[in-house]
């Protein structure tokens, strides 16, 4: 079953003295993966929405892991004052950011809208974490060499990017296709800076990915497996009696725990064979091709300007990013 799962992550090597954030990280994949590198001795950051989980969460990694250094944070990517003030707090708190999983996400929900108007799936799977990731950059940079791991999920291969309607508001919203879209967002190059190689960090994939020596921050994605987490309460598969009957057998089979399914995550935060390795998509533990759509540089480029657009962040002149509201 381990090997049908995509087995442990091979990697010994420890992050002793290293900030990590995980956000979602108070259940599921995210709090196995802060539990993963809280084993091997990071600083690690829970960036949850729900302070009661989060802070739940920190003690049971504290006591299973006897690292102490393990705390829980505020941070609700729904909302774009949130993260700017989650963001504030980390570059103000930390002295240095080594490694950013961007975990956190929701899945087919109904059409809700996050406190800024985006459709949820989109504003949380992609423009918060977009925002996030850009207001941590310079950190990351000064920290180099540092890691940037994005979550993403197979459903990406069917997602396109309506950029007519990337908030479903002119069409009949379909949360699954919502999804999708929302999930190959960020591996289209949503969270790049515009002109790759220029910039100096790219999302994976990246057509024109630049030399690691350049930056020493490196972007990779990974699909994770489809695992047994809260993710998938609004697909209705828990309650189904099809599912849990008939199908029982199979997902016990190819459906992963949260522990395994942590693994590429770990794998991609702290190999020494990845060191330097970048704009790279991994199946399990095995890097694989994304979706063509996802390697479409000038899709890519669209997508940055009018993400920047629509959470409001500005370009200075020169490479830093600045996460202030254009009209301020």
């Amino acid at each position: 079953r381990d090997y049908v799962a995509g087995g442990s992550c091979p990697s010994k090597a420890n992050i002793l003295g290293k900030t990590v954030i995980v956000t979602g990280a108070n259940t599921g994949i995210g709090k196995q993966t802060a539990l993963e590198l809280a084993r091997r001795g990071g600083n690690i950051i829970l960036a949850c929405r729900d302070m009661e989980k989060c802070e739940a969460a920190a003690k049971d990694i504290r006591r299973e892991t006897l690292n102490h250094h393990v705390n829980a944070r505020h941070l609700d990517l729904a909302s774009l004052k949130s993260i700017r003030e989650f963001a504030a707090k980390i570059i103000e708190e930390e002295e240095r950011v080594h490694i950013l999983v961007n975990n956190a996400a929701v899945m087919r929900c109904p059409h809700w809208t996050t406190e800024d108007g985006f459709e949820m799936q989109f504003g949380v799977n992609h423009l918060g974490h977009f925002l996030l990731t850009n207001l941590l950059l310079d950190k990351l940079k000064a920290s180099a060499p540092s890691r940037i791991i994005n979550l993403s999920s197979l459903a990406h291969v069917a997602g396109h990017i309506d950029f007519e309607d990337l908030n479903w508001e002119r069409r009949e919203y379909d949360t699954k296709a919502a999804y999708c879209q929302s999930k190959l967002a960020p591996r289209v190059g949503g969270l790049s800076l515009p002109g790759g190689s220029e910039r100096g960090v790219c999302s994976p994939p990246c057509p024109s990915l630049p030399s690691p020596s350049g930056t020493g921050v490196t972007v990779n994605a990974l699909h994770p497996g489809v695992a047994r987490t809260e993710l998938g309460r609004h697909t209705g598969m828990h309650s189904s009696a099809f599912s849990s009957f008939t199908l029982g057998p199979i997902f016990w089979l190819l459906v992963k725990s949260p522990q395994l399914a942590a693994q590429t995550s770990t794998y991609l935060a702290v190999a020494e064979e990845l060191e330097g390795v970048s704009g790279k998509y991994f199946d399990g533990l095995k890097e694989k091709a994304p979706a063509p759509e996802a390697e479409d540089e000038e899709v890519a480029q669209r997508l940055w300007a009018e993400s920047a657009r629509l959470v409001g962040l500005e370009m200075s002149r020169g490479s830093s990013v600045r996460g202030q509201p254009l009209d301020e």
